[in-house]
């Protein structure tokens, strides 16, 4: 093997040392919470093919595959058929290449061997050198495993490899920042919602409002009950580093990042955002915030048309973080301060106005992991959710506040299947609609 790559292949050196010499298992190691995915029971074993898997930054991508590579040398896997390449370290797909033919030749060749490509969208052309191993011949036996934060590159393998993928159900995989049931269940080391008091819930929720999902936050709010400066640091610079990369500009991140958070969770067009800012054009706009969406740093929800299930392309939208850690990070990033956490996301947690955003989003987020999912501008109001599920729309309204008038829930109201989600601790119904205590749906919803 290349040696520029050892330090992420130690158990060549010894498969049973591979958690001690690993930098990120061993990392791991050391933090008061230790998360494995249910993602690594549903990758490949035994059926070769081109797999893809997406994220973004800082959700723990690469600690996921070497955890995978565990699983895979407690299952008896030969440590020689294992390898695992970064991308960021190849230029491009002429160095690809060269590693692929020279790796594959090294690993034993009666077996299956599991390659995995990390970060790929650092490698410049990186598709030609994929599509010509499996021309070739060279992946017949091979589990290539393609990673980035980019979700583009997932779109450019779909129509690039087709009938190259394999023969597996499933190909391509989206690994998302931990969801609030996850977080609650890690945490609490439950392994039923029963043992869960409704006071221990909501208490949970609210920290979930301040770490997210993302394991670095948790545990530095687990160690310290604060998010360091440091760790929200970490992930802002990541953003804009990847904006960078793309050539685009930092100057008009941060304009655009400020008009997401001045404007959040409320309907906007392209035309509204180019509102207060020096960018004069709506289109350099929605060049930046479609890479943020496919960064997995923003959701874009759009209305929905009722009769087709589909977005209104021409309605405003409604834009979110992906997770609240998200928020924190870019909001201190756009304010920087000495301690982020005591002068920002304290005060803000004591803002009722500024935390039901942040529930709004964070609701938003979790249905988008696993449905289609828009909002409703109606006649008589708006309704934050409509999810399709069965081949129709199932709408809900989230209201974390402790009084909610019949005028918030007329339009929800026109709607049999509606369901509303609020701050109360017991399932009630008002103005003849369904309403639960919200953080304990959140816990249900996977």
């Amino acid at each position: 093997m290349d040696p520029r790559f050892l330090h992420h292949n130690t158990h060549l050196i010894d498969p049973n040392e591979f958690c001690d010499r690993d930098p990120q298992l061993r990392y791991l190691r050391e933090q008061s919470y230790i998360f494995s995915s249910k993602l690594i029971n549903d990758f490949p074993q035994n059926i070769p093919g081109i797999y893809t898997l997406v994220g973004g930054r800082q959700i723990g991508k690469t600690t996921l595959l070497k955890q995978w590579m565990l699983h895979l040398l407690k299952k008896h896997v030969s440590p020689n058929s294992i390898a695992f390449l970064s991308g960021e370290l190849i230029q491009d797909h002429f160095m690809l290449m060269h590693l692929l033919e020279r790796q594959l030749q090294n690993m034993p060749e009666e077996r299956m061997k599991y390659l995995i490509l990390d970060e790929v969208n650092y490698i410049k052309d990186w598709d030609k050198a994929i599509k010509y191993a499996a021309d070739a011949g060279l992946l017949e036996r091979v589990i290539l495993f393609l990673t980035g934060s980019d979700s583009a590159f997932i779109k450019e393998a779909r129509m690039r490899f087709p009938g190259r993928r394999g023969k597996a159900s499933t190909v391509d995989f989206h690994y998302y920042p931990l969801s609030f049931r996850e977080t609650v269940f890690l945490k609490l080391n439950l392994t039923s919602e029963e043992c869960l008091t409704s006071e221990g819930l909501y208490r949970e929720f609210e920290h979930y409002l301040i770490h997210g999902g993302f394991l670095t936050a948790i545990n530095d709010f687990a160690q310290n009950k604060t998010i360091s400066a440091a760790t929200l640091t970490t992930y802002s610079d990541w953003i804009r580093g990847d904006i960078l990369k793309r050539g685009k500009h930092e100057h008009s991140l941060r304009e655009i990042i400020e008009g997401i958070l001045k404007r959040y969770g409320s309907q906007v067009t392209w035309n509204s955002l180019c509102k207060d800012q020096a960018i004069d054009h709506p289109q350099t706009i929605y060049d930046y915030v479609t890479l943020l969406e496919e960064m997995d740093a923003v959701f874009v929800q759009k209305a929905l048309i009722e009769d087709a299930l589909n977005g209104a392309p021409k309605k405003a939208r409604k834009l979110y973080f992906t997770d609240p850690f998200i928020y924190h990070a870019l909001n201190a990033w756009i304010k920087p301060e000495i301690d982020p956490y005591t002068s920002q996301i304290a005060p803000q947690l004591a803002n009722p106005q500024i935390v039901a955003t942040w529930v709004e989003g964070c609701v938003v987020t979790h249905f988008r992991r696993y449905y289609s999912t828009f909002y409703i501008k109606g006649s008589d109001g708006e309704v934050d959710i409509a999810y399709i599920k069965e081949k129709k729309f199932w709408p809900v309204e989230i209201k974390w506040t402790n009084q909610i008038s019949s005028k918030d829930l007329r339009q929800l109201a026109k709607y049999p299947n509606g369901l509303l989600l609020t701050k109360r601790k017991e399932p009630t119904s008002l103005e003849s609609i369904q309403a639960q205590a919200l953080p304990h749906f959140l816990l249900q919803l996977q």
